[in-house]
């Protein structure tokens, strides 16, 4: 990547660099060019003649085709650029790159939480979690009612935390069903909930007895369930007030040891997209997933509809063809799913990435991918469903951020990270979440709500392994119970979104 002080070019075959401020008409850049007209900050720059229909390369990698004439030092964007579908080569495996793992004396450990079936975690919640809409009041008070005066007993419990969504029944296809399912099931399996109860009304879809089955849940001290319809709001409130004081001493008892950073499995998510976020954050992240990978954890990338057209970047990752294989059944699906709803994986980006320097999804899914650092993908996961690979995978989840980042939890992730150009606010319970700036502007004017400045790439302060080594020892700190500005700010209880694909009948 050469970085000019004035424009980023990425790779010598691209055709486009990127400005690193705003730069007025007449501006001189790079090769002694010069700007036709005024470029923000993070947008596109000719630097090539192109003709119509001619591809426009960043990353050297397709990122739409000229839809006008472009001259040598023209703004390129939705004026004059846009997207067209062109054959993709998967090349299955043939870019695996297999791990070699630290050695003993470099193993690394977080203060974690040990508990009864071996299981990490990285907090210690207890959770109160609504199988269907119809029982979240009752879920909400249950918890309101362990204020931060009770809860200061309890110095080891990170809090009581409701759980709630707005599906459960009604829902018009077995998979939206089954996917609210699994998310319920992941989220009362999770090892940073120390102790969970789950509240159903009792004539929902979702039916308790059902979920307990399929999910291999089973009652315990720790793990209680209430039917409203059984004897009523009220007393249901008082019930599940109940339970979770009979759980507050047990969960009081867990206390944080060394564990082997091996049991990490980290969320990778980006959401308020903007041009930095591929060229900053998103490598930087990678970077850390590295990192983590090499001592033994597991990193996941997700947002299917965000790598649609960088896809075949992974599928050259993939240890074989049949993980390959999953990862396309996965962006057919999606093709298969927009079409009978009416519209298509490339309406996107968002108003937010297009003012940030984002044009087409293919420009936003190379950057996206860029989380997922280098290894080989180890395997591809269906929404919320377990993960049980080490090293780097990939689960199928919508791109709306809470809805993909419910789902890699559910999956088991005890800690995520969430770079954001735009400045999202992103924050989940009972899973940490670190936020990435990918510029210091953003950063500098949000950073009560950001983690790490990653914008000291574009600033030419750190290179791209050094962002990932500090990532890396951000992730150590919280895993061990460095709060994050998030949690700091009371964020998570609201961002519980199970993704219900399908009608609502």
């Amino acid at each position: 990547m050469a970085d000019q002080s004035t424009t980023i070019r990425l790779h010598s075959n691209d055709n486009v660099v990127v400005a690193k401020s705003v730069l007025q008409s007449g501006f001189v850049f790079e090769n002694q060019d010069t700007t036709s007209a005024m470029v923000p900050a993070g947008h596109k720059i000719a630097t090539t003649a192109l003709s119509v229909g001619q591809a426009i390369i960043k990353y050297d990698q397709v990122i739409g085709f000229a839809t006008t004439d472009i001259k040598v030092g023209d703004h390129v964007h939705e004026h004059n650029m846009g997207y067209a579908d062109f054959e993709r080569d998967y090349a299955f495996g043939t870019c695996r790159n297999d791990v070699k793992l630290v050695q003993e004396h470099e193993q690394r450990t977080f203060q974690g939480f040990r508990r009864a079936n071996g299981v990490a975690g990285t907090r210690n919640y207890i959770g109160v979690i609504s199988t269907v809409n119809c029982s979240a009041t009752v879920v909400k008070k249950i918890a309101e009612n362990f204020t931060d005066e009770i809860l200061s007993e309890y110095p080891n419990v990170d809090g009581v935390v409701a759980l709630t969504h707005g599906s459960g029944c009604g829902m018009g296809t077995f998979e939206g069903q089954l996917m609210v399912q699994r998310c319920v099931g992941g989220y009362a399996r999770h090892p940073n909930f120390a102790g969970v109860v789950i509240v159903g009304l009792g004539c929902e879809g979702l039916q308790m007895k059902g979920l307990l089955q399929k999910e291999h849940l089973v009652v315990a001290d720790t793990l209680r369930t209430l039917i409203i319809q059984d004897s009523g709001a009220r007393a249901a409130l008082e019930q599940g007030i109940e339970a979770v004081k009979e759980m507050l001493p047990i969960a009081e008892k867990a206390c944080r040891k060394a564990i082997p950073a091996s049991e990490l499995i980290l969320a990778l998510e980006c959401g308020g997209s903007d041009a930095y976020s591929g060229i900053s954050a998103n490598p930087g992240l990678g970077a850390a997933a590295d990192l983590l990978i090499r001592q033994g954890g597991t990193a996941c990338l997700a947002e299917t509809p965000e790598i649609y057209g960088a896809e075949h970047l992974l599928t050259r990752r993939a240890v074989s063809q049949e993980v390959g294989e999953k990862l396309v059944a996965r962006i057919k699906w999606w093709e298969e799913y927009t079409k009978r709803n009416n519209t298509t994986l490339n309406n996107n980006p968002a108003p937010g990435n297009k003012a940030g320097g984002l044009t087409t999804i293919l420009e936003k899914s190379l950057g996206a991918v860029a989380k997922g650092g280098t290894t080989s993908l180890m395997d591809v996961y269906e929404y919320a469903t377990p993960i049980t690979s080490k090293g780097f995978v990939f689960m199928d989840t919508p791109g709306y951020d809470p809805a993909s980042v419910t789902g890699m939890i559910a999956g088991g992730a005890n800690i995520a990270c969430f770079s954001t150009g735009r400045g999202s606010v992103y924050g989940s319970k009972p899973t940490p979440c670190l936020k990435l700036a990918t510029n210091s502007l953003m950063y500098n004017r949000m950073s009560e709500d950001m983690d790490v400045n990653c914008g000291v790439i574009i600033d030419g302060d750190a290179s791209i392994d050094e962002l990932g080594e500090i990532i890396f020892e951000k992730i150590l700190a919280t895993a061990s119970g460095e709060l994050s500005k998030s949690e700091l700010f009371g964020l998570g209880d609201l961002e519980f979104l199970p993704w219900a694909a399908g009608a609502v009948l």
